[in-house]
């Protein structure tokens, strides 16, 4: 199974990374993670692949060859999709951040992203995953609620992704991000 975390900094998804990453350790699976912060602090593209099965060699995911890209704001869904093999899987959040470019005015945010995921070859999920967020109690869970997807849309039981959750998010920040799992689970 090969994973593409496509976020903006502070949006969790070394987070995510590690809670995908814990779920492959506890199924007894070889898994590789890797995280490339980029300008994460300023609000710049967050990359994570993680990659598990039962032998991994390399924890870099290359392009056309990723089974799901989960993505958590929709321009970083753009920018990942082509790391997707055919028929694989965009579970993206519709929120739209603005880049630097856009906030300076040298370009505008595309306004035809959802129809073109639409007419690719790929599964598209897309997911209110802030709104989701918000109703469970912070803005912060925009991860876990997107994870509560991909695990609705898996064949991995909720059981083992719940378990995932509890081994890696402190204690103090659990019982909001169970919430928010179980809500993006219970969306589809």
């Amino acid at each position: 199974m090969n994973i593409v975390i496509a976020a903006v900094g502070g949006q969790g998804a070394v987070l995510a990374s590690k809670i995908l990453g814990t779920l492959a350790q506890n199924l007894g699976k070889d898994v590789k993670v890797s995280e490339v912060h980029g300008m994460s602090q300023r609000g710049g593209s967050v990359v994570a692949y993680v990659k598990f099965g039962e032998k991994v060699y390399s924890p870099v995911v290359e392009k056309g060859t990723a089974d799901i890209v989960l993505a958590f704001e929709m321009l970083e869904g753009a920018r990942y999709v082509d790391y997707l093999k055919e028929n694989g899987k965009l579970v993206v959040n519709t929120q739209k951040i603005d880049p630097m470019p856009v906030i300076t005015g040298d370009v505008k945010y595309p306004s035809d992203l959802n129809e073109k995921f639409e007419k690719l070859n790929i599964g598209y999920v897309p997911v209110d995953a802030l709104s989701i967020a918000k109703n469970a109690g912070t803005l912060k869970a925009v991860n876990v609620a997107l994870i509560g997807v991909l695990a609705k849309n898996s064949n991995i039981k909720k059981e083992e992704w719940i378990k995932a959750i509890k081994d890696t998010v402190p204690e103090k920040f659990l019982e909001l991000n169970l919430k928010a799992f179980e809500m993006g689970y219970d969306l589809n």
